[in-house]
Formats: structure tokens, sequence, C-alpha cells
């Protein structure tokens, strides 16, 4: 197994950090002023003023695997330039490489027909939509996706959507025109699997209604936000069907593998910004009659830290490796362990960083506090540790069968 970057890679990993380094870093502290200046829930600015450059600079769409409109970067290249991104909150936007439109995007690349690429696709690519993604729901534990309540029912040429979702992240951008919709047609079918299916909804249809934005330990998420989601009598053609009925559990398989190596990448770049800022901190403050960074208690967090970071990114591109080498399915065991690795490493990581820096860790001045709250989101996003624990439990059990 070969973990060394290709050229291409390294290439574009020096294109990606210079971006980042020329325009990104530097407007981050405009980027929070520009969201807390009037409407919270409109385009920031400067995020718009930057994506016509990385377009410019064919730093665009770089998630995208390979299809008739380009891509071509394998999960294993397209890794580290995750990890990149993930140092800033505000960089994946820039490069249209955000969730949950990457992996909204990859669902249309695959399973959409010739007229929904053209439609909703063709816009998301070009960053002049978004999108969301509509599976959660309020009323049952959705760890186990086959509880969706949520009707999609055949009426003649439409389809009739009943249910309400939440964590639907993105819904409250009015930029977001297209959901991806997960619920049942077949509630009767033996097979639990094959009950769900997934269909492209409006969000300007009549009886699609955002309720609420759902804030995380206190943070809006602006203008991005996770919303609580009503589709009332919803009414679609169709032709909005992807894949066909009884196919959502197969779509949410062949999204949600790419999709946790983007999360498990950005949040190793998480960790090595806090690890970074932790290190210079306590260089640069004296306690007890030396630098912070030369007490034994610092020394060994900034260790651990090292080692926790270099373990989670080791395993997520053996899984990346993987997923490229034999697929999703045979990867699915280190899929989930990079699910529980990352997000808990990060955790970590930011704890001890905000440790160093005493009380000013829990304010905003510094940014960890909110790096903690979207890392702790991860251990229920995409399926909650418990999940991935069973699922690697079992997988390692049928070993000895």
């Amino acid at each position: 197994m070969e973990f060394e970057y290709s050229d291409k890679t390294k290439e574009l990993m020096e294109q990606v950090s210079d971006f980042m380094d020329r325009h990104v870093y530097p407007n981050e502290k405009l980027f929070t002023e520009q969201i807390d200046e009037g409407d919270r829930w409109q385009p920031v600015p400067i995020v718009e003023e930057l994506k016509p450059l990385a377009r410019e600079a064919g730093l665009w769409n770089l998630f995208l695997p390979e299809s008739e409109y380009g891509g071509g970067l394998s999960n294993m290249e397209y890794a580290p330039l995750c990890e990149i991104m993930g140092r800033s909150p505000m960089a994946a936007e820039v490069f249209n490489c955000s969730a949950p439109d990457t992996g909204n995007m990859e669902v249309l690349v695959r399973y959409g027909t010739e007229e929904q690429k053209k439609q909703w696709l063709e816009p998301l690519l070009a960053g002049e939509i978004r999108s969301c993604f509509a599976m959660t729901e309020p009323a049952v534990a959705s760890s186990d996706a086959t509880n969706i309540e949520s009707r999609i029912e055949r009426d003649g040429d439409e389809y009739v959507i009943n249910g309400r979702k939440w964590w639907t992240s993105g819904a409250g951008d009015p930029r977001c025109r297209i959901s991806i919709f997960m619920g049942k047609t077949d509630p009767n079918n033996p097979d639990r699997h094959k009950q769900q299916s997934m269909i492209l909804v409006p969000m300007d249809a009549p009886g699609v209604k955002v309720l609420r934005q759902l804030p995380v330990f206190g943070y809006d998420d602006a203008p991005h936000g996770h919303a609580e989601v009503l589709f009332e009598n919803v009414r679609v053609p169709a032709s909005n069907m992807l894949l066909g009925e009884g196919r959502g559990f197969e779509i949410a398989q062949g999204r949600l593998g790419p999709g946790r190596i983007h999360h498990c990448m950005r949040l190793i770049g998480l960790a090595e910004r806090a690890l970074e800022d932790m290190c210079k901190r306590t260089k640069s403050r004296v306690a007890f009659g030396k630098p912070v960074a030369e007490h034994t208690v610092t020394l060994e967090r900034i260790a651990e830290s090292r080692i926790d970071i270099d373990q989670s990114r080791l395993l997520t591109l053996k899984a990346a490796y993987m997923m490229d080498t034999v697929g999703n399915k045979v990867a699915r065991k280190e899929i989930a362990m990079i699910k529980v690795a990352a997000p808990n490493m990060a955790l970590r990581v930011i704890d001890r960083a905000i440790q160093a820096h005493g009380g000013g860790g829990v304010s905003d001045d510094f940014g960890l506090a909110k790096a903690y709250a979207g890392a702790r989101t991860l251990r229920l996003a995409d399926g909650p540790d418990e999940v991935h624990r069973n699922q690697i439990g079992k997988l390692e059990l049928r070993r000895f069968n």
C-alpha cells in the first residue's frame, strides 16, 4: 500500500495551499464580520468574491470523480486537498467543494437522468445554486434509516410527498433550490432496505416550508444552517425520482462513502490548525516563570496531538486507497473506522488547544469553541459512532466464522 502522493496531487496541494495563503486565511476575520452584518442568512460577500478566483485558477469542483463533467481525482488524490480546505471554515465553499452539495452532485452524476443533470447538476457545478439533503427525521431514531416515516406516493404522473425532516443542512440558504428527499414508497416491502426511495424536490414547490434553524451548541451556522423542514402534500413530476423506486438505500451508500472521507480529511485539517494554534499560543505565554510550551504537561499534550492526527490521517488514506482499488463495499469497515476515529481525534486535539488558550479558548476570539462544536456534531452526522462501531465489530467477528 503506497501513500506517496502523485505528482499531480502534490501540484494541486501546492496550488490550493497558495490560494489559501493569499486569499482565504487573510479574509477569515472579514468573513466572520460580514456574516454578522445585517441579514445573517444571505450569501457572504467575500466568499462570492473569491469563487471566481478559485474557478479561474482551476481549483473548482476538485471533489468531482471522473465523469462527462470533468473531474477525475480519485479519493486518494482528493483527500489531502480536502484536508487543506478543512483548515478554514470558509474554504470549502470558495472551491465549490462544500457539503451537502458535493454529495448531492455526486448522486446526480452517478444516478441522475440527462434531464435531471441539465436542470440541477449543471447549476450546482457552476456554483449558481445550492442544495440540501433531507433524510433525518425528528419523530424517529434516524440512526436506523429504515425507521424513516416520510412518504412518497405515486399519483398518476406525479409523486406526493409528506414528511417532517430536520438537520437538513443548507435548507435556509436563499440559494438552496433543490432537495434530495428520502422517504418510503413501499412501506410494506418485506425487505426493509427496499422500502425507501430518493426524489428531487424543488425548495420552492408548494408545501415545502422551512420551519426553523437548529442551533448547534448555540451556533446557528449562518448562512448555511441546519433546518427543520415540513413537506406537506408536495407534488413533483414522476420524472424527479432518482434511479427508481426502492433504491434509496443503494443511493445513500453510494453518496455517504466519499462524503465520510471528505468529512474526516476536513477534520484532520481542522485538528492540524488547532495544534498549530496551541503551539504558537503556548510559546508566547509565560506561566510560573517559563513559557507554557516548556511545561511537561504541554509537551505531552502536543505530542499526543501529533500522534492522534497522524494516526487518523493514515487510517483515512487507507480507506481512500481501498475505495479507489477495491470499492466502497469491500472498504466499508475502513470507512466506518475513520468515521469513528477522526471526529473523536479532532475533539481531543481541539480540547487540548482550548485548554492551552485558557479562558480565551472558550470565547469566539480564536474559533476553537466553534470548531469543537462542529467536530462534535460529526460523531452523529452520517451515522453515529455506535452504528459504525457495531458494523466494525460484526465485520471483525465474521473473520472467525
